[in-house]
């Protein structure tokens, strides 16, 4: 018996959790082996380039930043904590996931890039090329817009001096955003690296790992808190739930019953195949973009509105501005909000987008297959939108109050600390990050039995 097969006795007889064993019998299959160690050592590498800063920066200035303006904080999230260093890596992979989404909305507007996607793995590997080639100017855009906002005083202090184009700033400034945009690329590449020879997402590890070097420092905000132990432990148990629901609708789907029914001729007679199996269509399809996009389009109005606010002046523009930052800043309930109906409407338009990308009623009609009681074709489109619209109201009411749920928790627990503790963003990440990885993991792991078997 080879080794597979020695896996699967070891699997029944083990008393150890499942996860646990599952880790055990990983490590003891060298080819898995090498791709979690290969997974650790990229994470590592990254860690490093997070705390390679920038020339010129005043790291007082920029923790004092940081508390200041809430637009930072959420950047920082997709550079993995880079960002709080003013690191090289400060970008993150963030350029990369914007021209992610403006791809995906283009895809079915350009009729190239559509029949692209539907020209198999080669149509992909293009649109995946141009992704990659949209990647590098939204990146210098980015990093001048940060090194523009840093550039502003906190404090009294600036984050960063001497950025422009003019006079002798703009060798030093172009040298920034150079090594901020390879950074950036450096990111995306290594996370590439880890997807193809590693376990998991690679991007999205990299996200993941930037939201768990934060924990420590969470830890020590919840330590400030001790005084308020009751508070504290209602804080964790809202946590420990959330997590919960979070994983049970990541992995909840409506399964849609499909025949197949195909005419095949063999030796002379025509013979009838018939097989059955099912649609997953998933209730939170859409994942933690809708948060993206919700937080992005509202956090920058605010920000930009913070630089034009003048405590000296009783001007006109002047009580706009401070009208406007206070309204669409986090301590305000209508933020919320808006929150709350820009998810929600985010989620509906994103999964949309991308069930009508993945034309399911063609494919099952050219593949012989059909829901019962409902004919091929248009039909079977119509039908599986109204289920993916039904099911999308969970989806998207779930995903609303997970990213209100540090401020209800806020006046649930009286913490004016929950929010920045407990974010819903991250925790979305983190969960489904974890089960993405362990989902292949497992899937690495039974490949290797099956054919085991064969042996």
């Amino acid at each position: 018996m080879n080794s597979s097969s020695s896996y699967q006795g070891k699997k029944n007889t083990s008393n150890k959790p499942a996860l646990l064993q599952a880790m055990i019998d990983a490590f003891r299959v060298p080819d898995l082996r090498f791709r979690i160690l290969f997974t650790l050592g990229i994470l590592v590498i990254f860690r490093f380039f997070a705390h390679v800063p920038v020339p010129g920066v005043n790291r007082d200035a920029l923790a004092s930043a940081f508390q200041s303006n809430p637009l930072l904080g959420f950047l920082d999230l997709f550079s993995g904590g880079a960002l709080r260093n003013l690191s090289i890596a400060a970008l993150g992979v963030y350029p990369y996931i914007t021209s992610s989404i403006i791809m995906q909305i283009l895809t079915p507007v350009i009729p190239t890039l559509k029949e692209m996607s539907q020209d198999g793995e080669s149509g992909r590997a293009k649109i995946n090329q141009f992704t990659h080639y949209l990647m590098i100017p939204i990146a210098f855009v980015q990093g001048w817009g940060q090194l523009t906002v840093l550039q502003n005083s906190f404090g009294g202090v600036p984050v960063i001096s001497g950025i422009g184009f003019s006079g002798g700033n703009a060798i030093s400034t172009l040298s920034i955003l150079l090594a901020m945009t390879a950074g950036t690329a450096i990111l995306v590449w290594m996370g590439e690296l880890v997807t193809e020879k590693g376990i998991g997402n690679g991007v999205s590890l990299i996200i993941f790992a930037g939201i768990v070097s934060a924990i420590p420092q969470l830890l020590g905000q919840g330590l400030l808190l001790r005084n308020q132990t009751f508070q504290l432990i209602l804080l964790v148990i809202i946590g420990l739930v959330i997590v919960y629901l979070i994983v049970v609708f990541t992995e909840a789907q409506r399964r849609i019953p499909v025949q197949y029914g195909k005419s095949i001729f063999r030796g002379g007679k025509m013979y009838r195949q018939s097989g059955a199996s099912f649609i997953p269509l998933r209730v939170n399809s859409a994942g933690m973009i809708p948060l993206i996009f919700a937080f992005s389009l509202l956090i920058l109005p605010a920000t930009v509105a913070s630089y034009f606010v003048d405590p000296s002046s009783d001007s006109i523009g002047s009580r706009i501005a401070e009208t406007l930052a206070n309204f669409l800043g986090p301590a305000s309930t209508g933020y919320w909000v808006l929150v709350f109906i820009m998810v929600m409407a985010f989620t509906f338009f994103y999964a949309l987008v991308m069930f009508n990308q993945q034309n399911i009623a063609d494919n099952l009609q050219k593949n012989g297959g059909f829901v019962p009681g409902i004919r091929p074709g248009n039909p079977t489109h119509e039908y599986l939108m109204k289920v993916m619209v039904r099911i999308n109201w969970a989806g998207a009411i779930f995903l609303a109050f997970v990213a209100v749920m540090p401020y209800l928790a806020g006046l649930i627990t009286n913490l004016g600390a929950a929010a920045s503790i407990m974010s819903s963003t991250s925790l979305l990440i983190m969960v489904g990050v974890a089960l993405d990885t362990l989902r292949q993991l497992e899937s690495q792991l039974l490949m290797r039995n099956y054919e085991g078997f064969l042996d």
